[in-house]
């Protein structure tokens, strides 16, 4: 029966009671009716927290070891065994690379991030030693220096742009880098590092919340451009000693009357907010970044989103930051929300 007929069913059943044991056999119809649909839709969202999990899995065996169950399925063993091979000779170009490194060694997570993210699948090419090479390569900028001798040596740069990077890759791989295999590169990097609960998206839990009105906004910026100029202090909440990231915003947020947020640390707030995708962020928003320094968790610093991709932060000194750099680009992790006050 399908779905139209299925409403009028119901509808005439309806049109038909008249006491308590027609309703009863209308309840019995209403069921025998719905409950397939029911099945359905819960076969179908099975399917889709199924594939997540395999997805997580995938990632963590190929990124960390372990056994393959045979629970697996059958393609994504087939993936992985493929994906570990190719990890151990990124692996080997990696080492190379760092034997030649002077100001700090190649990001490896970062690497295979991204080479998982273009090959996992069925559209892993074949390559030799010297494609897995010339793929680390696109991540380095190398540069020929002088020893005391006079000697010249050849050093190794770790690029941290990673749109020239992409960029590199583009020219190797003869493909364009898309931005869903970007984002696709940040999640998986992210989730090989911290695990499941660090990717964006599948956090906290938190229902969406309120973007601020107008005249939050105006009180929130009152007291958030009071310290324009004031130095990072690390541990610093207050205006008597000035502010980290995280003081600064539990500071402008709690002494402006929009949000009472007592002190905590970046990711303290992070585990209050709700998420929000970065297209819809508005101003007051809090913009959260990760591997700024190096933090026990993937949240390490925070600002807040005042509109036109800027950011009023906690830098040195505190001022205003454009979101969209190759800097901040590179190390933003997600958009988080403060329920209403």
């Amino acid at each position: 029966m399908g779905a139209p007929a299925a409403v009028l069913a119901v509808k005439a059943a309806l049109a038909a009671a008249t006491d308590k044991r027609s309703w009863t056999a209308i309840a019995s119809v209403v069921a025998a009716i719905l409950i397939p649909f029911i099945l359905i839709l819960v076969v179908l969202l099975s399917a889709l927290s199924g594939t997540a999990d395999h997805n997580n899995a995938a990632v963590d065996l190929t990124f960390n070891g372990g056994y393959l169950s045979s629970r697996l399925p059958a393609d994504y063993r087939m993936y992985i065994e493929k994906m570990r091979e190719s990890f151990a000779e990124l692996d080997a170009a990696i080492a190379e690379m760092n034997g030649m490194a002077e100001d700090g060694e190649v990001d490896a997570y970062r690497i295979k991030s991204i080479f998982y993210s273009l090959f996992f699948g069925a559209d892993q090419p074949r390559m030799n030693d010297g494609d897995y090479r010339r793929f680390a390569d696109c991540f380095v900028a190398y540069e020929e220096r002088e020893d005391e001798d006079g000697e010249t040596y050849t050093v190794a740069i770790p690029i941290t742009d990673l749109e020239t990077v992409y960029g590199n890759l583009s020219s190797v791989l003869g493909r364009t880098i898309t931005a869903e295999n970007k984002s696709n590169a940040n999640r998986i990097y992210l989730l090989a590092l911290y695990g499941p609960a660090a990717v964006p998206g599948g956090g906290n839990g938190l229902p969406p919340g309120v973007s601020m009105g107008d005249g939050s906004f105006a009180a929130l910026m009152a007291e958030a451009t009071k310290y324009i100029g004031s130095p990072y202090v690390w541990g610093g909440s207050s205006p008597s000693t000035s502010f980290d990231c995280s003081g600064y915003v539990c500071w402008v947020y709690t002494h402006s009357g929009v949000y009472s947020l007592p002190r905590t640390t970046a990711t303290g707030i992070y585990d209050q907010c709700s998420l929000v995708p970065k297209a819809e962020m508005q101003p007051g928003d809090l913009l959260f970044f990760t591997r700024t320094y190096a933090s026990p968790g993937p949240v390490s610093h925070v600002g807040i989103y005042v509109g036109g991709g800027q950011m009023l932060h906690a830098g040195n000194p505190i001022g205003y930051a454009d979101i969209n750099s190759a800097y901040w680009t590179e190390h933003f992790y997600a958009v988080g929300r403060l329920p209403a006050g």
